[in-house]
């Protein structure tokens, strides 16, 4: 698909396109809107109030005791609420200085930081997609867990409005059917690649990805996860989605030909997948009142039916219990 966006774009006309492309000015504060009202929501599906709360209270730490001015807590600033592109969050919830953010692909696969060849754990939201619910979920798992957890925080560009103006949060098992926001991804790229390009700057500095914004792998955090499970330097082999995220993940590993090697386990929280891959350890979780997941499932069967929605915002009523589902993987 990509290739023949790239051969269409080629053919076409450079001295026309430009006069239809919407101008990237005029369509950034449309995403931006739209960031903002995800963030919201995603205030109500993860555990923000723990991170601001843990967040804080290490910000008090640094700034006291260590007389440094870097202060943890800027990883969910003002700035990180509207930004429409893509991040990796490397976090490490008991360890200074917590966050490794990183807006780069191949400036994370090239670090020199330790953590980054030691993760063995990745985790991909749902719902809004924000940085606020990729961090926070991230750090929960983190948390619980005592290790460092890899967050890719999802980029949200005018393909994101378009899926999910057709329904793309209370369906989105068929729109990865029908790969619709790939479609659409792939038709802004040829009519208008500046606009297309919002949203998409996290997989564009993949290591031998195409300029053109266009999905290899279904989306664009799909092929983010896919290029990091390709390099063999990094140990991810526990790949955590909640809802969408969990779709994330089944795009990314279906053309890993050495996946299951790794034995990786793959847990889905609120939309089951097909387990697709021999040799992988699928733990799939769905909400026993989790209207929204069901609808996605698509035939799919989890494993388990915890008395829960779709939140896994402990604070608020039939959340998913994330913490348990963790301490049963501890134990398998």
């Amino acid at each position: 698909m990509a290739s023949e966006a790239a051969l269409m774009r080629s053919e076409a006309s450079p001295s026309l396109l430009p006069l239809f492309e919407m101008p990237r000015w005029l369509a950034e504060p449309l995403v931006r809107m739209f960031r903002t009202a995800n963030t919201m929501v995603d205030m109500a599906f993860y555990d923000v109030p723990d991170l601001v709360r843990d967040l804080a209270a290490r910000d008090l730490t640094v700034s006291t005791m260590q007389g440094q001015d870097k202060l943890p807590s800027r990883i969910v600033d003002l700035g990180a609420l509207t930004n429409p592109e893509g991040a990796l969050l490397l976090i490490d919830a008991g360890t200074p200085p917590y966050v490794h953010r990183f807006v780069s692909v191949e400036a994370y696969l090239a670090s020199t930081h330790p953590e980054t060849r030691e993760v063995e754990v990745v985790t991909v939201t749902g719902v809004g997609s924000s940085a606020y619910g990729s961090a926070a979920f991230g750090w929960q798992i983190s948390r619980r867990i005592g290790r460092p957890v890899l967050a890719i925080v999802p980029g949200y560009g005018l393909a994101d409005i378009t899926q999910q103006a057709l329904g793309g949060w209370f369906a989105f098992g068929l729109h990865d059917v029908l790969r619709t926001k790939s479609v659409v991804q792939d038709f802004l790229a040829v009519v208008a690649p500046q606009v297309a390009g919002i949203g998409r700057s996290l997989p564009q500095t993949i290591p031998g990805h195409e300029a053109a914004p266009v999905f290899e792998h279904g989306s664009g955090s799909s092929d983010v996860l896919h290029a990091l499970l390709s390099d063999t330097r990094i140990p991810l082999k526990t790949l955590i989605g909640h809802s969408k995220g969990a779709l994330v993940i089944k795009n990314a590993i279906r053309s890993l030909d050495d996946f299951a090697t790794r034995k990786p386990t793959v847990v889905t929280l609120g939309c089951p997948i097909d387990e697709e891959i021999q040799g992988v350890r699928y733990r799939q979780y769905l909400g026993l009142f989790d209207l929204l997941g069901q609808l996605n499932a698509w035939g799919n069967w989890p494993d388990d039916w915890p008395p829960s929605t779709h939140t896994t915002n402990p604070y608020l009523p039939l959340a998913l219990p994330v913490d348990v589902i963790l301490s049963e993987q501890a134990q398998a």
